[in-house]
């Protein structure tokens, strides 16, 4: 009875397995495959303690294949071809019995680990299953990829954390013993995060900390046993990329207390200051651009303060410049232009540059009409002179469109006095 509760109360059968009803529920995308035993490579991508490592079991268990398990975190190439050439051995190719790899954390495989599992995976030594925290997108390599499918689990609700509790205290033989009594449950959701497995682990802390067998669970001894609770964030990980989303989601709405919260959330876990401020130099341009010039400005000024001064004080300037930008009007006409800049090139190709434009630094280009015709800007009044300046295929095509902003306003004025009806400013 050493093992810790999460492990004592696995579920062994579907039946026994919560939540994550998408997957393996009545109409589950999974249950049907599991009951029949045909079951392609696939991967289970998820916060941590959501089940990830128990549906393999089950899975395992249900379709009758002999199962392998590796830890991404002590196992190599090495190991991974001795198990490939005992399942080699123990299954027959394509059939129904193909043994089931299962490889926990499958994330921290280098590209040559990943690489590895392969040819087992298309010839069918082995039915692959991985288990990930992070995205597999920007984890596992896309040739392996290609060759799995990929099943969300998503973190526990509030239903399906009471029904863990509860169903521990059924069937766990030391719980049973004592007499508990769920009087409060919102400090043990809320410490999870989510995290069945952290949840049965602190509400078993909990238990083993009283005295008696008489206990009554409130948020106050919950709160009382478990003195800190964790930020949630991994700087490499899934909740780093949705962190970052978010908060550059806030800038770009102009919600400076959204922002504010998204950046303490990353402050709060350590997050590279340097990451943070990329990030806002990188918004400057793309969601402020013209509207705004001076935003670029100060986001750069604030990598180069924070890159200097680092935490703690960093957190005030990038607050400052986090909120300005949050409360600067908004133009993504630049990010635009450049994207449709580019779509024009990807579809017409090398385009020839006009002769007016080219550089003529040898005789023989200026006898073949370098540069001949070009107007010297300089020597005309405003300096506006009615030449081409785009590809002949692309005259008077428009990739700039001015920002509905009081600054590109205005430059939208002096652009179509300037061009007329040339371009549609």
């Amino acid at each position: 009875m050493n093992e810790p509760l999460a492990e004592r109360v696995r579920p062994k059968t579907l039946d026994e397995y919560i939540s994550q009803h998408h997957l393996v529920g009545e109409k589950g995308s999974l249950t049907h495959q599991i009951k029949r035993g045909i079951i392609p490579s696939l991967i289970l991508w998820g916060p941590p303690g959501t089940g990830k490592t128990t549906l393999a079991n089950i899975i395992a268990e249900q379709s009758k294949r002999p199962f392998y398990i590796l830890s991404a975190i002590n196992s190599g190439v090495k190991d991974i071809r001795e198990v490939i050439d005992k399942a080699k051995q123990a299954g027959g190719l394509f059939t129904a019995k193909n043994p089931i790899l299962f490889i926990d954390e499958i994330h921290r495989f280098s590209k040559s680990q990943q690489d590895s599992l392969l040819a087992a995976v298309e010839k069918g030594w082995v039915t692959l299953i991985g288990a990930t925290t992070e995205n597999p997108s920007f984890e596992v390599i896309p040739a392996l990829l290609s060759r799995c499918q990929v099943y969300v689990l998503n973190a526990f609700g509030k239903e399906d954390l009471e029904n863990l509790i509860k169903r521990a205290m059924e069937k766990d033989s030391l719980l049973k013993s004592k007499k508990i009594k769920l009087e409060e449950t919102e400090a043990l959701l809320r410490l999870s995060g989510g995290d069945g497995r952290k949840l049965l682990n602190i509400f078993e802390l909990v238990v083993n900390s009283e005295a008696g067998d008489n206990i009554v669970i409130t948020n106050e001894l919950v709160l009382s046993k478990v003195q800190k609770n964790t930020v949630l964030y991994d700087k490499t990980g899934e909740q780093h990329y949705d962190i970052i989303s978010a908060f550059i989601k806030s800038i770009r709405g102009s919600d400076p207390n959204g922002a504010v919260y998204w950046l303490a959330r990353m402050i709060e876990g350590g997050e590279d200051v340097k990451f943070i401020a990329r990030r806002m130099l990188i918004s400057a341009s793309e969601d402020i651009g013209l509207a705004n010039p001076t935003a670029l400005v100060m986001a750069n000024t604030t990598f180069q303060a924070v890159t200097t001064i680092g935490y703690p004080e960093a957190r005030i300037v990038l607050s400052q410049c986090a909120i300005y930008l949050a409360t600067s009007a908004k133009s993504n006409a630049s990010y635009m232009a450049i994207g449709k800049a580019q779509q024009a090139v990807k579809q017409t190709g090398n385009l020839t540059v006009p002769l007016p434009l080219r550089n003529a630094p040898t005789k023989l280009m200026k006898d073949l009409g370098y540069g001949q015709e070009y107007k010297y800007a300089h020597d005309y009044q405003n300096n506006f002179v009615d030449a081409e300046f785009l590809p002949e295929e692309l005259t008077g095509t428009t990739f700039y469109k001015p920002g509905n902003n009081a600054r590109e306003k205005a430059l939208s004025d002096f652009l179509k006095n300037r061009w007329k009806e040339k371009y549609d400013f």
